[in-house]
């Protein structure tokens, strides 16, 4: 899991039946300090979340799977939740 930001749509005119009624965002991931890091993934979302906004994401793709209920399906990262605050422990 990780903590990300998202950073905008993904629109596929065509895409596998797994992904139907779903809305597939554009996550970066972000570091400790919560800035941007160079990587990405393209995430299916099931908390609702918008451009701008921090989210959980489960990127792992038997946990993804689950979260779907789909046994099998091309998708390896899920947004699980909106994140409002983080607090980080000295």
């Amino acid at each position: 899991m990780y903590i990300g930001q998202v950073a905008g749509t993904v629109v596929a005119t065509v895409k596998h039946e797994a992904f139907a009624g779903h809305k597939l965002l554009l996550v970066e991931r972000l570091d400790l300090e919560g800035q941007a890091t160079a990587d990405y993934d393209i995430c299916v979302d099931v908390a609702r979340a918008g451009v701008g906004d921090r989210v959980l994401v489960l990127d792992e793709g038997n946990g993804a799977r689950q979260v779907l209920n789909q046994q099998v399906a091309p998708i390896r990262a899920v947004i699980v939740g909106i994140v409002d605050d983080v607090m980080l422990r000295d």
